[in-house]
């Protein structure tokens, strides 16, 4: 027999339970040291992975059972701007445009003084093309007129309204205005790139 072992074993009873005690206690450390902690450490990583995943599989649900509502949504965004495009002319529906309202303005029964179209102005993926009028008549055929140029297919703002000489002829009042009309019209790839090159840098 080993002579430690011997050793330990005439030891008092006392001695010998002491030793037992504190094999017990260091191999129980060394459990948990080695096989305890490592094994919690990497089962609270995993928990908080799996806390991940979960929400992740929520959030791509939930977008899953939105998806038939943001096409309908999609779709209906797509069917407003096909509408707005109608709205807004090409270049070459200008002058037609334009012919439109001076049409009109003479079937209200107004005399065309002036008709002058401006600059276009430029914006992001639009120009601005406006006009100046100046008429005269009577206030029923002003008014006659600014009502049909609203109802026209493309978008027309009349705005710096302005009357002047106004006189009584026959049985109604006589006037002439003066105003600014802006239709729009889009650009073209060309010409948005162009504009975007003649911006000076900052």
């Amino acid at each position: 027999m080993d002579p430690n072992v011997e050793k330990i074993l005439k030891l008092p009873t006392k001695q010998k339970i002491i030793i037992l005690v504190l094999l017990l206690v260091i191999e129980t450390a060394a459990l948990v040291w080695f096989l305890y902690i490592p094994k919690h450490n990497e089962l609270k990583g995993l928990m908080a992975e799996l806390t991940k995943l979960q929400g992740e599989i929520a959030e791509k649900t939930q977008v899953a059972n939105n998806l038939p509502r943001t096409i309908k949504e999609y779709e209906q965004l797509n069917l407003e701007l096909a509408q707005a495009l109608t709205e807004l002319p090409n270049s070459k529906e200008i002058p037609s445009l334009l012919t439109s309202i001076t049409t009109l303005g003479k079937n209200a029964g107004l005399d065309f003084l002036t008709f002058r179209p401006k600059a276009e102005i430029p914006k992001d993926f639009y120009a601005d093309v406006p006009v100046d009028i100046v008429v005269s008549g009577s206030y029923y055929s002003v008014a006659n007129f600014f009502t049909e140029v609203a109802k026209l297919p493309r978008i027309v703002n009349i705005s710096n309204v302005m009357f002047s000489d106004i006189k009584s002829v026959g049985n109604h009042m006589a006037t002439k205005v003066a105003c600014l009309a802006t239709t729009f019209r889009f650009l073209d790839k060309k010409e948005i790139k162009d504009d975007k090159k003649a911006v000076p840098k900052k």
